[in-house]
């Protein structure tokens, strides 16, 4: 089945009037015809149609009987009435009950039925975009009315975590005790500093328009781990980063620096201090039409229960203090956009894979 042409489901109990509309149609259309109501409900239980086709006198069922029948079951099918007989009464009852789209008359004409199938179908993928935006809609209300309350309560307690401590600090004369305040508001204005930053990417990500260029891997990762050497917990770890690329790789090289900034950040803080060789193993082999990504690590590892939620926004896994619970949202979110895909193992205490797909955008 081509997903490029209209798909028809035609019920007729005449099966001439059935062969002749295939025979006519067959080129432009994806049809499947069946004599009987019941086969045709049957048929639709296991595949989508466009539009639908209903002769209305049929014996059992009329075709208003039928759509008024299977309406509300399917209802992004868009439904034409087929009759040979002037009847105001049924076109009456095909508005009202069945919720017909168009009437077509027999014999009909040839221009006015590809016309009439042409406005359905038009009809319906207005729907379906109408339905998806609705439910992105829907899903960005509902991130934004979280996102709000989680971001105030997460930005203010840095902030009066910060005011206590200089209050301490200001009742204290011993100076070795102030550089301990000191060192304690400079955690805090870390964690609100990671914060502001996973927000200007989660901004960025949502918002941002794509902008697709070659990406250099090695070139990408040297940036990033520029950008993150300065956390007091990345000297600790060893980073061993290998590459292979072949060709020209095209995609977002925003988007891709959030997915590698984010989970070598985490990887970096959620480190297993006990261990005595904590690593990052880093793996990316890129060709012109795909790259495999894989972030390896020997820290804390993650919950069974905690991997099939760790990418919700604000979701902490462990009930951790660490994090801002926004990363690995935004990671997936990035993914997403890039038409890529994501697969977690992880054992707590052991470590955590990440395994990223992520296909080439062409040109």
């Amino acid at each position: 089945m081509s997903d490029s042409k209209i798909r028809i489901l035609y019920i007729d109990d005449e099966e001439h009037n059935l062969q002749s509309f295939k025979a006519s149609f067959r080129r432009q259309y994806d049809i499947t015809t069946t004599i009987s109501v019941v086969e045709a409900e049957e048929i639709m239980e296991n595949q989508e149609f466009h539009v639908l086709l209903a002769d209305q006198r049929m014996p059992g069922m009329t075709g208003v009987q039928f759509f008024e029948k299977i309406r509300s079951k399917f209802p992004e099918s868009i439904r034409i009435l087929i009759t040979g007989h002037t009847d105001i009464s049924a076109a009456i009852d095909a508005i009202n009950k069945g919720e017909v789209f168009r009437f077509i008359d027999k014999p009909w004409d040839y221009t006015y039925v590809e016309n009439a199938i042409t406005h359905a179908y038009d009809i319906y993928k207005t729907r379906a975009e109408l339905k998806q935006r609705n439910l992105d809609l829907q899903k960005a209300y509902e991130e934004l009315d979280k996102f709000v309350y989680s971001a105030s309560h997460d930005l203010r307690a840095p902030l009066m975590s910060v005011l206590g401590i200089v209050n301490l600090a200001l009742m204290e004369d011993d100076v070795q005790s102030q550089n301990e305040y000191l060192d304690l508001i400079k955690q805090s204005v870390k964690k609100l500093d990671t914060f502001i930053i996973n927000i200007i990417d989660y901004y960025k990500n949502a918002r941002g328009v794509q902008a697709i260029t070659e990406i250099d891997f090695n070139q990408l990762v040297n940036d990033v781990t520029e950008a993150i050497k300065f956390l007091p917990e990345f000297g600790k770890i060893d980073m061993v980063t290998k590459i292979n690329q072949t060709g020209v790789f095209y995609s977002d090289a925003m988007k891709l620096r959030i997915i590698f900034n984010n989970l070598i950040t985490n990887a970096v803080k959620f480190q297993d201090i006990k261990k005595e060789s904590p690593f990052i193993k880093l793996t990316v082999d890129a060709t012109p039409e795909h790259t495999k990504i894989t972030f390896e690590d020997n820290g804390l590892g993650i919950k069974k229960d905690d991997i099939e939620k760790i990418f919700k926004m604000f979701y902490r896994a462990g009930a951790t203090n660490s994090g801002s619970g926004i990363g690995l949202y935004i990671v997936h979110e990035a993914i997403t956009k890039l038409q890529g895909s994501i697969n977690v193992t992880s054992t707590a205490g052991e470590g955590s894979i990440f395994e990223i797909n992520i296909p080439s955008v062409n040109k």
